[in-house]
């Protein structure tokens, strides 16, 4: 019984982590494809050493290239590996589990650090509407996949512990 739950628990985050991958993969393109069209008239008026930075973000501070091109990253990947670990989970046994695990343990990663790039946007100051809701979701999503990676290793324990146990 704790094992169906521990199971339908972890796709239900995981189909949620994959949702906000997604939303945070579209905002960061939209993102991306802003800084691309409005860089060439916004980096003219800079000096050189901003200027040499191929995408300059006209909707931020200095610390917005960094974080959408890293939140994009964590993005993609999160979503792929959010429908590799839904498989693995599926199967529910203790090599498709840890497979499952490593996967999140790596995008968990990646979202770190575009969160910590989010917290140091918000350290320096202003940004638009667009970019405060990426931070809030890549904040969000960092509390989330952790909590589906601890309820993944929770399952591979269940897994072993009755596998034990139908071996005695």
């Amino acid at each position: 019984m704790a094992t169906g739950a521990s199971k339908s628990a972890a796709i239900g985050f995981l189909i949620l982590n994959f949702l906000l991958y997604g939303i945070i993969t579209i905002i960061a393109s939209w993102a991306v494809n802003h800084g691309i069209e409005r860089s060439r008239e916004a980096a003219s008026v800079l000096s050189i050493p901003a200027r040499i930075f191929p995408i300059y973000f006209p909707v931020g501070n200095m610390a917005s290239g960094f974080f959408i091109i890293y939140s994009l990253i964590a993005g993609v990947v999160g979503m792929v590996s959010s429908i590799i670990s839904i498989i693995n989970v599926i199967q529910w046994n203790p090599s498709n589990l840890h497979a499952a695990t490593a996967s999140s343990l790596l995008t968990w990663l990646l979202t770190l650090l575009a969160m910590g790039l989010a917290c140091k946007e918000i350290h320096i100051g202003w940004a638009d509407s667009t970019l405060r809701a990426l931070e809030a979701l890549t904040i969000i999503v960092s509390a989330t996949q952790l909590l589906c990676m601890g309820m993944i290793q929770a399952g591979v324990e269940n897994v072993e512990q009755s596998r034990l146990r139908m071996m005695r």
